[in-house]
């Protein structure tokens, strides 16, 4: 895909990995929306750096489809339509199945899961409109790795991966590619971790965005559907 002038919702691109891709997709000449429940961040006046292509932020929590529709008809305005979907927005927590509240249960099915649902749902019409389009969804190795204490996000990603191997057939002959990226530890924020050096054998936000961008240059005629990506070295068990 020649990314120059094309557009793009990144959602939970506030922070972390969605941060680091909206980034790296301005840096391509990409104008990106960029879509969190909260967006009041004055960092984001230097988002991007150097960009070539223009950055909009949009408030919206995905576990809302009225939201997610808003977010869709906002980029539609002011960028002309919808090529990319990037779908991060997520969230962990974890506890035990016993310990695990039913708010807190739904609250990480509905955002990581519902959520992309509503996304696809609302962006894919418009993507059809535009000939073609890329949705890219952030799994997770916990998709195809159950853990204890992970019940909740583990039943989230693994049926991210389902709909998502699911919905790549359906729109592959619309011009619409489906990937999903499943990343190990990655040094961030997430589930209430903070970034720090002592983990530097983690991935970075930035060894996940460069996985987007090597997607979508991919020539039309290839579909990486699924990227498995882990630290090269993890501590020694």
């Amino acid at each position: 895909m020649d990314l120059i002038n094309k557009t793009a919702i990144v959602t939970g691109g506030t922070k972390g990995i969605g941060r680091a891709i909206a980034e790296a997709l301005l840096r391509e000449g990409v104008s990106v929306c960029v879509s969190a429940r909260q967006i009041a961040d004055p960092s984001f006046n230097s988002l991007g750096g150097e960009r070539t292509g223009h950055a909009f932020m949009f408030p919206c929590d995905v576990r809302d489809y009225e939201q997610v529709k808003a977010l869709v008809d906002y980029t539609t305005k002011q960028l002309g339509g919808v090529d990319i979907l990037v779908n991060n927005a997520g969230v962990g927590i974890f506890e035990s199945v016993e310990n695990t509240s039913p708010e807190d249960f739904r609250a990480v099915l509905e955002t990581n899961l519902f959520g992309v649902f509503y996304c696809c749902h609302a962006a894919i019409p418009e993507m059809k409109q535009r000939g073609g389009g890329y949705i890219i969804n952030i799994s997770s190795l916990a998709g195809a790795n159950p853990h204890p204490q992970m019940a909740a996000y583990n039943a989230s990603k693994f049926g991210l991966n389902g709909f998502s191997e699911a919905l790549m057939q359906e729109v592959r002959h619309d011009n619409i590619k489906v990937s999903y990226i499943m990343p190990g530890s990655v040094n961030t924020e997430f589930g209430g971790d903070s970034p720090s050096s002592a983990k530097s054998w983690q991935l970075t936000p930035q060894d996940i965005a460069r996985v987007v961008i090597d997607l979508l240059h991919q020539d039309d005629r290839a579909l990486p559907s699924r990227v498995e990506i882990r630290p090269s070295k993890p501590p020694k068990r």
